[in-house]
């Protein structure tokens, strides 16, 4: 077997595949520029780990299940200035997931919530946690339907193993009682062993309503606000304000529910 098979063979059996395809440039490379043995030997691990950081994180966002491309860098903070840009900054850190504790965003319909959740979901894969995102609507569904097939023990374990669940726009539709228990199990699930980050246009006082009981909201809310975080979004739909802009709407046209 040649010394070039050979390596490559090595390379393969100890899972280096990156740096088999770049060993030849770095070499070449090494050739002209005669670094140390020790910065010869760190640029190969830095390839390599570099590499591998790459695709686990590609893969996270792939198994997070975000519904479009948004992070937290192309989130304009100077159009909503009511959002804490330093506690955002803060989330992103991870450091709330690692001590469990949960975020709650605030605000009504198209001010930025579901980039928020996406933007700090994708900066909690990054730095090595596992998520999933879900809409609320979604998650109830899932949950009635499998407890409808008898496998609701295995779905709320489903729900429960990621380090960060996203559940998006609760609260834009009631929830009916048997769901609002399906939930109230899920939180009770998750309490205290991996976090929640939940986007909602309700602000506390009103999620006796959205669970169609005030006890019942109590106990979950408990359970959320426990160890949270709230961010608080005032201000117009970025939607309407561009239609306005483009002249399509009068400056006094009802909000409505602008997603």
């Amino acid at each position: 077997m040649g010394a070039h098979l050979r390596r490559n063979t090595h390379l393969g059996r100890l899972r280096l595949g990156h740096l088999a395809e770049r060993l030849d440039a770095l070499l070449s490379e090494a050739a002209r520029t005669e670094p140390t043995y020790l910065d010869f030997l760190d640029a190969l691990l830095r390839e390599e780990i570099g590499a591998k950081q790459k695709k686990r994180v590609s893969m996270g966002i792939t198994i997070a299940h975000f519904p479009a491309v948004k992070t937290l860098e192309d989130f304009d903070f100077k159009a909503q200035p009511s959002v804490d840009s330093k506690l955002v900054r803060e989330l992103a850190t991870g450091r709330f997931i690692a001590q469990t504790e949960n975020v709650l965003l605030f605000g009504p319909p198209g001010v930025g919530k579901t980039h928020l959740a996406i933007g700090l979901g994708r900066a909690a894969v990054e730095a090595g946690h596992s998520v999933l995102f879900t809409s609320a609507t979604a998650l109830l569904a899932a949950l009635a339907k499998a407890e409808s097939e008898g496998a609701l023990k295995d779905k709320l374990n489903y729900f429960a193993k990621p380090k960060l669940l996203i559940i998006d726009e609760l609260g834009y539709l009631p929830f009916e009682k048997r769901s609002a228990h399906l939930f109230f199990q899920l939180v009770a699930r998750r309490y205290e062993k991996g976090s929640l980050l939940i986007t909602t246009n309700q602000l506390v006082g009103q999620w006796g309503g959205v669970f169609g009981d005030d006890v019942l909201a109590a106990a979950i809310l408990d359970r959320l606000l426990h160890h949270s975080h709230t961010v608080l979004i005032q201000g117009d739909s970025y939607r309407l304000r561009q239609k306005r802009k483009a002249g399509l709407l009068g400056r006094s046209a009802p909000p409505g529910n602008d997603g």
